[in-house]
């Protein structure tokens, strides 16, 4: 069980954020994380390789298949999943430790690994930090039609893989009433005024004091 340390004034959330690849919610983390400092981002490791704007260890940490593996024996992951078809997980030093120092926690995880992370708030006991800051959000785009357009629009893709991922985004829609809550991104100004709102009511029912930028 993990505790909150006594020098910690604040319960911190850990923030879970899932989507179909091309709904907005990386550039949604992105404006949260800016705005508010006391949210640390959780860094996932992969086994794909990275796009080329992302940057090792800043956008995820890519590893070998084997290293992965490791890190699964030794329990190194609090949450694994694969997606299209690569491997996925978090590692659980950065959110226990930063939960423990009072920071919130940011994982933008698939709806396999919330499911996860769900299975064990739900078991956890009630002075367990991931019990008591747990906060799911499922971002979601207008249509599938409409999410087409976005990953053909950023041009990273080949029309095989945007294909696969439309395929998986319909089951991972099927998932979005499982979360606490949900956002319809249509506009992004307004999804990202929606999701700060939920984050501070959060804070706010926990009696957090939090910061903007």
């Amino acid at each position: 069980m993990m505790e909150l340390s006594d020098q910690t004034q604040h319960r911190p959330l850990l923030i879970v954020i899932s989507a179909p690849s091309g709904a907005g919610k990386t550039t949604l983390c992105d404006r949260l994380l800016a705005e508010f400092p006391e949210i640390v981002y959780s860094v996932s490791c992969t086994t794909r390789p990275p796009r080329l704007s992302e940057i090792d260890g800043q956008d995820y940490f890519f590893i070998s298949e084997a290293e992965f593996a490791s890190k699964l024996r030794n329990g190194e992951l609090l949450e694994h999943a694969v997606v299209h078809g690569y491997h996925y997980g978090t590692p659980r030093r950065l959110v226990e430790n930063s939960l423990q120092s009072g920071r919130s926690v940011l994982m933008d995880i698939d709806v396999q690994g919330a499911r996860q992370i769900r299975r064990y708030v739900e078991q956890a006991p009630s002075g367990d930090l991931l019990k008591q800051g747990f906060v799911d959000i499922f971002i979601e785009p207008p249509s599938l039609m409409d999410l087409r357009r976005r990953l053909e629009a950023r041009g990273e893709d080949s029309a095989e893989v945007i294909a696969q991922r439309l395929r998986n985004a319909r089951a991972e829609m099927e998932a979005r009433n499982e979360y606490r809550y949900r956002i319809v991104n249509r506009e992004l100004d307004k999804a990202y005024a929606e999701l700060k709102s939920i984050i501070e009511g959060e804070w706010k029912q926990s009696g957090t004091k939090y910061s903007c930028r």
